[in-house]
């Protein structure tokens, strides 16, 4: 990815032609071997690591930031004294979980603003090195020298600067390890799949044996074309076709989950039940239970008022772990609601994607993507009184 966005960006690409050495890794732009000072006045190499502001996943736009990471010692003047006025934060940033800068600089042009990465880069690289040539003229940022990239696998087609340009990259990274499970896609486990698709999970699994219809694109994220829907294909080919544009790691399973293939399911680290079937969510949640898999059921429950011109209800997320299982378990149905409407294709797309994005809140509080100060087992929102109710183990 670093040779490909290099050869097509000219501030780039002059960079690298003028023999500076280039590298991009999690969505950083990282030049190496810059000469600086110490503060006992030795030269030593240092890195400089920018943002990446894409324009599109192959064209940078202009930095949205003056400022830049160092990797190294702080810079200083040949005398050994701190470069103070470039000077932003020293402490330890973890960029990525590859990455790890020293400094924060900040040295913002006249104009307010770089136009581009060459100009950000050689002015940043000229005001640290010029004070490493006044001890030894020879060095120079210039080495000619090529980097063999580090960047690891991603799951991406194209760098993840939304991460890199929060700077949540390292905490972006604690979820890439996952294989996760989602078991139907109607349309609350379609949201959970936009969600869990825009993060580093390693793998995510579908099952689903139903076809895509054309009451799903109401109910689902995105807007399914016309053609699309009359492709007639199944919900798990479907989605797959979908993010298969943006990441790898999206794997289908076009079946039901029964007797049969259940213990399919002991092989993920998580794994969200999306199911209305109260006999197949019981099956299936015997056997996480049983093989200590930690997993969060969805629900909702939504109903005519009496004289049928209002909808009212409840979403609920219970999460499972092997430490709230006893208290998960007696909030999960184990029937189905003879006297839920849901079931229906009345389109309530809010609702599903609210329930998606409380049950994928929940896994990254679980995962440590979020702080968790409540642990809770299970939220219920109540729509008619937009409240969220939680309820936790006893301390």
């Amino acid at each position: 990815m670093s040779l490909r966005l290099i050869a097509l960006n000219q501030d780039l690409r002059r960079l690298r032609d003028e023999g500076y050495e280039l590298e991009i890794r999690s969505g950083y732009l990282l030049v190496h071997s810059i000469p600086y000072v110490n503060s006992r006045r030795e030269v030593c190499l240092g890195v400089l690591v920018s943002e990446m502001n894409m324009a599109s996943p192959d064209v940078l736009d202009r930095p949205n930031t003056h400022q830049i990471y160092f990797v190294g010692e702080h810079p200083c003047n040949p005398d050994g004294s701190e470069l103070v006025q470039i000077k932003n934060g020293t402490k330890t940033y973890q960029l990525a979980d590859n990455l790890v800068a020293n400094h924060y600089f900040s040295n913002k042009p006249k104009s307010g603003a770089y136009e581009n990465y060459y100009e950000k880069v050689t002015t940043y690289a000229n005001v640290i090195s010029n004070q490493a040539r006044a001890l030894d003229p020879t060095v120079d940022a210039r080495t000619w020298k090529t980097v063999d990239s580090a960047e690891d696998e991603s799951v991406f087609l194209y760098e993840d600067t939304a991460s890199s340009r929060a700077g949540i990259q390292a905490i972006a990274a604690r979820l890439k390890h996952q294989r996760i499970a989602i078991v139907g896609l109607g349309g609350t486990g379609a949201y959970v799949l936009d969600l869990v698709a825009k993060t580093h999970a390693k793998e995510i699994h579908l099952y689903d044996g139903d076809p895509y219809r054309q009451h799903n694109a109401f109910r689902s994220p995105g807007a399914a074309s016309r053609e699309m829907l009359n492709r007639r294909l199944s919900k798990v080919a479907y989605w797959v076709e979908v993010y298969s544009a943006m990441r790898k790691g999206v794997v289908p399973h076009e079946v039901m989950i029964s007797e049969t293939n259940v213990a399919e399911l002991s092989g993920y680290d998580f794994v969200f039940i999306c199911v209305d079937k109260g006999e197949v969510r019981q099956l299936i949640v015997r056997e996480l239970e049983r093989q200590t898999v930690r997993f969060i059921d969805v629900g909702m429950g939504i109903n005519l008022t009496e004289d049928g011109s209002q909808l009212w209800g409840t979403c609920r997320i219970t999460t499972s772990t092997p430490a709230t299982r006893a208290l998960a378990s007696a909030r999960i149905p184990k029937v189905d609601r003879d006297d839920e409407i849901y079931g229906s294709n009345i389109q309530i797309t809010d609702l599903n994607c609210l329930n998606a994005t409380l049950a994928v809140m929940k896994w990254k509080r679980l995962s440590q993507f979020y702080v968790d100060d409540r642990n809770e087992y299970d939220s219920t929102y109540n729509v008619n009184l937009n409240q969220l109710t939680n309820e936790e183990p006893e301390s």
